[in-house]
């Protein structure tokens, strides 16, 4: 590490701790929790700053003897290939979340919750209050695990994978996004599947009591009784649901 010192001074320690800022604030941009409008961006470029600072002594000497005698052009490719790798592996993460509002807003409309608008979490735009709900516990399920360390030292492991400089490439990276977007939805999906099955099996019930007392506005009238037991499953099965996605989560973080 002293040798890394040695061989970087000057000008050519600045731009590789501004190389690895680069990736590691690329990633904090959209990765789940961090990125949230509710994080002030001064905040965010605080966290950004003193990561990239405390990792820079191990990373430094991955940028010997390349730094030096670089001609600008170059310079603006790492800082633009550094960025873009960094933002594909908050992307990867961010997933996730995208994937669990997406089937959590299905779930609410099913049992109805989808006409109560709640606080928005990672986004700007209204939700329905159950899914806000999720969301913010994943989230906060995330930070109180100690995940975000765990992200940490994927990020410095990323460098032993794409090294400085290489990127992950335009196909590599469309593989992988479109890999985790299967893998966040089977895994989603599978958590959702509980309320799926109970939001079908009281509306084809109270279908089939439609059809037989017309006259009675069954739906209007089992319309509460649906959301109670759906807030019942809810509070049942939480734990449970939440401690799953958090290990798919953590699943990704450690295979990178």
């Amino acid at each position: 590490m002293i040798l890394g010192f040695g061989s970087l001074l000057g000008g050519d320690a600045l731009l590789a701790t501004f190389l690895i800022f680069c990736r590691i604030g690329g990633c904090l941009l959209i990765v789940p929790g961090l990125s949230s409008p509710r994080v002030p961006v001064q905040v965010r470029l605080l966290i950004a700053g003193g990561v990239s600072l405390a990792v820079t002594p191990l990373l430094l000497p991955l940028f010997q003897g390349r730094l030096p005698g670089q001609a600008p052009t170059d310079t603006l490719a790492w800082i633009a290939s550094e960025t873009v790798t960094g933002l594909t592996i908050g992307l990867l993460g961010r997933i996730f979340v995208f994937v669990l509002e997406t089937v959590m807003n299905a779930v609410s409309t099913m049992v109805g919750f989808g006409s109560m608008p709640g606080t928005p979490v990672e986004g700007t735009e209204a939700i329905p209050a159950v899914e806000s709900l999720v969301v913010f516990s994943a989230i906060a399920l995330m930070f109180a695990a100690d995940l975000h360390w765990e992200l940490f030292r994927g990020l410095i492991d990323s460098y032993t994978r794409i090294p400085p400089g290489e990127g992950l490439g335009t196909q590599t990276a469309l593989v992988r996004i479109t890999d985790q977007i299967g893998e966040a939805f089977t895994l989603c999906l599978r958590i959702a599947a509980p309320f799926v099955i109970y939001a079908v099996a009281v509306n084809l019930a109270a279908g089939f009591v439609n059809k037989l007392t017309p006259t009675i506005p069954v739906y209007f009238v089992a319309t509460p009784f649906v959301m109670f037991g759906a807030l019942i499953l809810l509070y049942s099965l939480s734990s449970e649901f939440l401690a799953q996605f958090l290990a798919g989560y953590l699943a990704w973080l450690r295979r990178g």
